[in-house]
């Protein structure tokens, strides 16, 4: 028995784990119900936390703030989603506005 079994039997378990937690999801959605004010908070709930995400990893970088060009190349990409531009203006724009700030030395 080699140092890496314990290893490769714990990536097994995590990923049949994981595989059947995600079967379970389309599996009992025909069987659980929530009342509508539950549902509501529930889809709520997923927006406020990829907002989380989207500011803690526009804000940080690592365990330091990110500097003024990737704070404002979120904003740009933020103000034209806000306008309804299409996304590959969005990305296209928040990646361009980022880039030309580090071209100036704005890191």
């Amino acid at each position: 028995m080699t140092a890496t079994s314990p290893i490769v039997a714990a990536m097994l378990a995590l990923a049949a784990g994981t595989f059947l937690l995600r079967l379970a999801g389309p599996a009992l959605r025909a069987r659980v119900r929530f009342p509508p004010p539950a549902e509501h908070l529930l889809e709520a709930s997923a927006v406020v936390l990829l907002a989380g995400l989207l500011a803690v990893s526009a804000c940080f970088e690592g365990h330091s703030p990110a500097g003024p060009a990737r704070l404002l190349g979120v904003l740009t990409g933020a103000l034209l989603a806000w306008r309804r531009a299409p996304f590959l203006a969005v990305v296209l724009g928040a990646a361009t506005t980022t880039a030309l700030l580090r071209l100036l030395g704005l890191n």
